[in-house]
């Protein structure tokens, strides 16, 4: 029902979904739905734990406004095979203000008398921050483990002085993403050394991440031509398909200008690329042999770090490949292969991408408070910091 559901922080495809508190900055989450009549969507706005759970507070505690507003913003596809209307919501609005810093989730209901299912039909999550605290932040590939190899180690130090923290060891709640993804991400590890005033988080084993390797990229912004990672685009009545490039496992690191696993929806001839690109079927392809005990999936800001059917990459016995097919509006995209064991819920690099200390990663890092008695996690600084051999 819903497509290309996206959150922009200050109409900048590059910025982390967090925008800073009292401030003019503002998030822009859009969607499509794949038809050209009018549907009524209302939002509900909740705010969240650091772990994504909801938290204690009332409505009126984190926010002034109400929920169950309708999305009053909307335009038709225009000359698209697929049609569709595209919806968009920017926060906080002249409803909407923020009270309080964290996570939160917005959750997107279809509000007509004949819906047969309950529940949000979307649901879209960022970060509000309040900067209380100093982040100093750094990874290298030398790591407790190895040394210019296979993997990379995030350090950081929160220095808290003029912020009334009572026990930094119980308060503090530190949470570190490899370029956003959610499955690998670590939560909560405890500081190395413990000063007034001051945490770091050095020499942590629980903070060395696999490398693994730059982006694939593919671009599909002409239907009438292939572009970068694309062999040929073909229309079968009545959709567009672009199959791209065989894929093969990489032995070797593979640099590219990727963009850390982000998207950007793009028509080169469209004035307005939110409702003049289409919508068209890609076709994935990764050659090697079966790998039995555990699922490929292909990954990247595209497949909301989701594992599900929608992304897994099926294996094709006669064809010796695994193939995934999936429905992406116009734009160039970063992806990768991830292996999934049976039983876990991290996926793996190694098999399809390798590990090289190379690999050019995005490290966010977010640091929550809560107070002993405190009914939420503020969440108090953030740092983004970039490993590259430059």
């Amino acid at each position: 029902m819903i497509h290309t559901l996206q959150t922009t922080v200050n109409e900048d495809w590059l910025h982390d979904d967090v925008f800073t508190l009292g401030t003019e900055e503002w998030v822009d989450i859009s969607f499509d739905h794949f038809s050209h009549d009018y549907h009524r969507f209302i939002y509900k706005i909740v705010h969240c734990n650091a772990d994504w759970t909801p938290s204690d507070l009332f409505e009126v505690d984190y926010m002034e406004g109400f929920n169950n507003q309708p999305i009053e913003e909307y335009e038709n596809s225009l000359n698209t095979t697929m049609l569709y209307t595209h919806y968009r919501l920017s926060l906080p609005n002249e409803e909407i203000q923020f009270k309080v810093s964290g996570n939160y989730r917005v959750e997107f209901y279809l509000d007509e008398e004949d819906v047969d299912f309950e529940g949000p039909v979307a649901v879209a999550c960022f970060r509000i921050v309040e900067p209380l605290v100093a982040l100093n932040a750094s990874v290298t590939s030398n790591t407790d483990i190895d040394t210019n190899l296979s993997h990379q180690q995030v350090s950081f130090v929160v220095n808290y002085n003029g912020y009334n923290v009572v026990d930094p060891m119980t308060e503090i709640k530190p949470y570190v993403y490899q370029n956003n993804r959610t499955d690998n991400s670590v939560a909560l590890v405890k500081p190395t050394y413990a000063t007034p005033g001051r945490l770091e988080y050095v020499h942590n084993t629980n903070l060395i991440f696999p490398a693994g390797n730059d982006y694939r990229r593919f671009e599909i912004i002409n239907m009438h031509y292939a572009t970068q990672g694309v062999d040929k685009i073909e229309f079968f009545a009545p959709y567009f398909h672009a199959t791209l490039y065989a894929d093969k496992p990489r032995r070797n690191y593979s640099f590219d200008q990727d963009h850390d696993g982000r998207y950007l929806i793009r028509y080169n001839l469209a004035e307005d690329t939110d409702i003049e690109a289409d919508y068209l079927f890609a076709h994935f392809r990764l050659d090697m042999p079966h790998r039995k005990g555990g699922r490929f999936y292909l990954t990247g800001e595209f497949t909301y770090n989701d594992f599900t059917p929608t992304y897994e990459a099926v294996y094709n016995e006669q064809e010796q490949a695994y193939e995934a097919t999936v429905m992406l509006k116009q734009g160039a995209y970063d992806f990768m292969y991830l292996w999934v064991p049976d039983g876990s819920t991290t996926g793996q690099t190694a098999p399809a991408e390798g590990n090289f200390y190379e690999a050019e990663n995005e490290y966010q890092i977010y640091i929550y408070h809560r107070p002993f008695g405190g009914r939420y996690d503020r969440l108090v600084g953030t740092q983004q910091v970039r490993f590259s051999q430059e």
